[in-house]
């Protein structure tokens, strides 16, 4: 793999790798458990806090400065006020290879 090639992995590979080391445990109660942690990252994140996991990543809130654009047809110039995104940094473990 290059280096501008990058590996995902998905909610789906998160609920078949847990359903693979927990056979005894059902679908809806693996998704349940997924669901109830995004939610509380989400929720931390929101209200600015830091959401570190150990050997996965760091959660926190980026902010977007404000700035202006020209809409092309209209020329009309509009300003957008400062925004917020969800920023993910991965440990040192998980980009290890």
């Amino acid at each position: 793999m290059n280096k501008l090639e990058k590996e995902t992995f998905t909610r789906s590979d998160i609920e078949t790798s847990l359903r693979k080391e927990f056979p005894n445990i059902n679908k809806s109660d693996i998704c349940n458990a997924i669901d109830a942690i995004l939610d509380s990252i989400t929720e931390a994140v929101a209200l600015d806090e830091k959401v570190e996991i150990r050997g996965f990543g760091t959660f926190s809130k980026k902010f977007i400065r404000p700035r202006k654009f020209i809409n092309p047809n209209t020329k009309k110039v509009s300003y957008i006020g400062e925004t917020a995104t969800m920023h993910f940094k991965p440990s040192k473990l998980l980009t290890k290879k």
